[in-house]
């Protein structure tokens, strides 16, 4: 049985923002792993509208600005307007004396933090961005702590942008944001999973106490969780053979009820009630409208019974 849920609107905590539960991340759009071709990609923002989505995540990292610039292209200023759009600071992409792009350098001072959101507007073609993150402080903390958030703040308080989010992958400093700064919302990647439930123990509890609002990526843990075979990929690295093994476990188990386990990843992290958000990539048209598909599978109260013991 099929129920159309990826399409259901959830808020941003403390602001107006709306977003879908199922949203599109556009590092595929980029290029990321495999070169996407401009009308394919426009073709996936154009299917993503019509599907219902309106939540539209990037970054100048992804494609360094091209997945930016293609998403300011495929939504234009009309549908941009009836979207949320959320978009990534921390890393600047600096050019040489031809304009060319020569390297991308992380920076999370103030003067980093306005630099590069004034370049993702321009190539968003935007004047303001609903969510900006700071991406993956990990190097960084106390610089994004203390200079980069209190930047954006000021941006808030001027409607450069609604809510303030960190991108991150990693728990311990997503508490710390969340304990030390008056953020919107966290998007966590990876950890929180069919095969890492680590967010649960400290960040999902502190994100609900606090009223911050939990996007989860990473629901495939890089590859392992669509496809678990050998040289498959678990958080970017080749998976260890005990974790193909469970994952392969888990979908053996799924087949009893005829419920793909590309299915039961992607809805996994909607069963907590912290959780307001999932974000999948998409390359091509036919794997946007896989995921939406195996978001909407009805899968039974007693099948994620059963999961729980894996």
């Amino acid at each position: 049985m099929i129920v159309n849920k990826h399409h259901e609107l959830r808020k941003i905590a403390r602001t107006d923002l709306s977003v879908t539960a199922l949203g599109l991340g556009t590092a595929p759009l980029g290029g990321l792993y495999t070169a996407v071709e401009e009308s394919a990609a426009l073709a996936v923002i154009d299917e993503a509208i019509d599907q219902g989505i309106k939540y539209f995540d990037t970054a100048p990292l992804y494609g360094n600005g091209l997945a930016e610039s293609r998403l300011g292209k495929g939504l234009g200023t009309a549908r941009a307007k009836v979207v949320t759009i959320s978009t990534k600071v921390g890393r600047l992409l600096i050019k040489d004396g031809q304009g060319n792009l020569s390297q991308t350098t992380f920076d999370y001072t103030a003067q980093g933090m306005r630099q590069a959101m004034a370049e993702s507007l321009d190539r968003l073609q935007l004047p303001k961005v609903d969510i900006a993150y700071i991406h993956d402080p990990d190097d960084f903390p106390d610089q994004a702590i203390n200079q980069a958030y209190p930047e954006l703040a000021k941006m808030r308080d001027e409607g450069i942008v609604t809510a303030i989010g960190v991108g991150i992958n990693q728990n311990e400093l997503a508490v710390r944001f969340v304990k030390e700064t008056d953020l919107n919302v966290v998007l966590i990647a990876g950890r929180y999973t069919l095969l890492d439930q680590s967010a649960d123990t400290e960040l999902l509890p502190l994100a609900k106490k606090k009223n911050v609002s939990i996007v989860i990526g990473g629901v495939f843990n890089s590859g392992i969780l669509a496809n678990p075979v050998v040289g498959a990929t678990y958080n970017y690295a080749e998976a260890p053979i005990e974790l193909i093994e469970r994952a392969v476990a888990i979908r053996e188990m799924l087949k009893e009820w005829n419920i793909p386990l590309t299915a039961a990843a992607i809805q996994f992290p909607m069963r907590h009630a912290a959780v307001t958000s999932v974000l999948t990539g998409a390359r091509s048209v036919s794997e946007l409208t896989a995921n939406i598909r195996d978001f909407n599978v009805e899968i039974p109260e007693e099948c994620w019974k059963a999961l729980a013991n894996f």
